[in-house]
């Protein structure tokens, strides 16, 4: 007998992305939250069987949604988690149609990242204090991040064994669990190679596989990297915004500045849409114009 009640429908698509699809537990989370206030307004509305959602409760979510201050981008990826689901459901044949599927996505304004420019990232990547253990550390970490654009929870759940220092190269898990292979450079290979041959193995146990570990010898937190970053960023005189996810941001422009192919970037970046690399293109565009403003004769 084919089920028809809501709450259950959506119980077993988030185990569809979890366990078919291979999404991170935070993105599985997302969608959880998401999906769950569909099913408040909808037990609301006396809804239970999502045969009986049309698009007049879509609207009413997207209102609410609307009324409770969400901006166009959140709005966005609440109506993209309840088009998955819509999907999923058709798919099941649990209902004979999307409703979402003639429901415009709010416009969004798309803003441009912040970054740093280089002398900007040498002045953070020179801050740690190269005569301490934990300075040693910290520049490490600075260095690898922005030598291979890594997201931050790529930084601090990096393994030994996603090490290749022979080649030069770093293996990551990205989102969904897709790996990529990016490379390190000389200057972050010099600094990774000084932790890992001078420093880690005087503070880290012989069976600890995290290749950076905090003074307590735990894995390092998100939030604990994000302090780190704005310290030394405050102590050397940036005043931009700043917060790991910029070294990325940075890694990217610059890489696109030097002329560095689109596809190439954005496999290093682990995007899976070239639309969200080509951001990066607006920001490398604004400074190749003003190179040629300043540098050519007819400018």
């Amino acid at each position: 007998m084919l089920c028809v009640d809501l709450h259950a429908w959506v119980d077993a698509y988030l185990d569809h992305l979890r366990l078919e699809r291979g999404l991170a537990a935070n993105t599985v989370g997302a969608y959880a939250t998401d999906l769950g206030k569909l099913i408040d307004l909808a037990q609301g509305l006396g809804i239970t069987d999502p045969r009986a959602i049309d698009l007049n409760t879509i609207a009413a979510y997207l209102s609410s949604l609307g009324k409770s201050g969400l901006g166009a981008r959140s709005a966005a990826r609440h109506l993209s988690a309840l088009r998955g689901f819509f999907r999923f459901l058709v798919r099941e044949r649990a209902i004979e149609a999307d409703p979402t599927a003639i429901v415009d996505r709010p416009r969004i304004r798309r803003k441009l990242p912040i970054w740093l420019d280089h002398d900007e990232v040498q002045r953070l990547l020179a801050a740690p204090d190269d005569s301490t253990p934990w300075g040693i550390r910290d520049r490490a970490m600075l260095q690898l991040m922005y030598a291979a654009g890594l997201r931050v929870s790529e930084l601090v759940s990096l393994r030994l064994a996603a090490l290749d220092l022979r080649r030069g190269l770093v293996s990551v898990v990205g989102k969904g669990g897709k790996a990529r292979l990016v490379p390190i450079g000389e200057v972050a290979m010099a600094a990774l190679e000084t932790w890992l041959r001078d420093v880690r193995p005087s503070v880290v146990g012989p069976t600890e596989t995290l290749v950076f570990i905090s003074p307590r010898g735990r894995a390092f937190t998100r939030q604990g990297f994000w302090k780190l970053v704005q310290r030394y960023a405050r102590g050397v005189g940036i005043t931009k915004p700043i917060s790991p996810h910029k070294l990325r941001h940075s890694f990217a422009t610059h890489l696109l500045q030097g002329g560095a192919d689109l596809r190439a970037v954005q496999a290093m970046l682990g995007h899976a849409d070239i639309s969200t690399t080509e951001i990066y293109t607006h920001v490398a565009d604004d400074h190749v114009r003003k190179v040629h403003q300043r540098t050519h004769p007819r400018a």
